[in-house]
């Protein structure tokens, strides 16, 4: 069996035992603390594995928010969609023409002359649904401002018995026949 350098050096009497215990020593020292080292290192890539999946976590959550955000809008253009469907009033192609603006733009749309007082007073509103514009209650039309504003077209907030009690003119009347 081969002898180490240590007792080589030991028996031809170049160093001394203290010095090579000392040695050992020392030689042990550095492996222990090489070993506590690794497990530091390991605290470190645990304490980095938890910190990205925390991030992992906090992104998901955002993630989740916004199909949440998604899907509740969804849900409100569906609700505002089957309000108009179900309350949907009657239109009068052969009726008088109603003018009112949509983007800038001014529209069109034809009913009878009572819708077109319910329409003036308030009691009906003009919504937008998909490329088409319908009537409906103006209890509808405030379910759906409700939800989304954007729908509503035109709602007129005067009633035909409201009038202001300073109002100067509220002795003439209107002609029923004055078209603008």
């Amino acid at each position: 069996m081969a002898i180490s350098l240590q007792d080589q050096l030991l028996n031809a009497g170049l160093i001394k035992k203290n010095k090579a215990n000392q040695v050992k020593k020392e030689k042990y020292k550095q492996s222990k603390q090489q070993r506590n080292s690794k497990t530091e290192q390991t605290e470190e890539a645990v304490l980095l594995a938890q910190k990205t999946l925390a991030e992992k976590q906090a992104k998901d959550r955002e993630l989740n928010q916004q199909k949440k955000a998604q899907a509740d809008k969804k849900a409100i253009i569906a609700q505002i969609k089957q309000l108009i469907k179900l309350n949907i009033q009657a239109k009068d192609e052969d009726g008088v023409a109603y003018n009112f603006s949509d983007n800038n733009a001014v529209k069109t749309i034809y009913v009878n002359t009572t819708t077109l007082k319910n329409i003036s007073n308030g009691k009906l509103a003009i919504v937008k649904y998909d490329t088409n514009y319908e009537l409906v209650p103006a209890q509808v039309a405030e379910k759906i401002k409700q939800r989304d504003a954007s729908y509503i077209l035109v709602l007129n907030d005067k009633t035909e018995d409201e009038v202001a009690a300073d109002d100067p003119y509220a002795d003439f009347q209107i002609p029923d026949d004055l078209m603008w």
